[in-house]
């Protein structure tokens, strides 16, 4: 299970229409970051949303938690680490960290995600080739 613990990083600037008239990010736009770095996350390790939902299966978040530390401010260069945080049944789980250039925690995090068969609109097991990529 080698890639199981394996952490992707993506790094962008904080854009100026995700910050308030303060210059600091809105709250809400975390949980776009989290979606990015999973994303991210699941491209590094070679699936997508899109090819998932292809082949009939869905990941919508069913759980969500946000822990503000510090704020982040227009035009910084933030970072999102993602790691996979257990082997995925029917659900996927992910933690989440936020640093800015000077490696400052600014938020963690931590998502669960369903997999859903698009055709029967209820929950199904993590189809066998994200399983078998993960043990591998």
């Amino acid at each position: 299970m080698r890639n199981l613990s394996k952490t992707i990083e993506i790094e962008f600037r904080v854009r100026y229409g995700e910050t308030d008239q303060m210059g600091v990010v809105y709250h809400g736009n975390y949980a776009q970051y989290f979606e990015m770095g999973r994303t991210g996350w699941l491209r590094e390790m070679g699936f997508s949303y899109r090819a998932m939902e292809e082949s009939g299966i869905m990941l919508p978040v069913v759980s969500l938690c946000i822990n503000y530390k510090k704020s982040a401010r227009y035009d910084d260069l933030i970072k999102v680490k993602t790691t996979l945080v257990k082997l995925p049944t029917a659900k996927i789980e992910f933690d989440y960290e936020i640093v800015n250039e000077k490696g400052e925690i600014l938020t963690t995090g931590n998502s669960v995600l369903v997999f859903i068969d698009i055709n029967k609109n209820r929950p199904t097991k993590c189809p066998e080739y994200i399983l078998d990529k993960l043990r591998n």
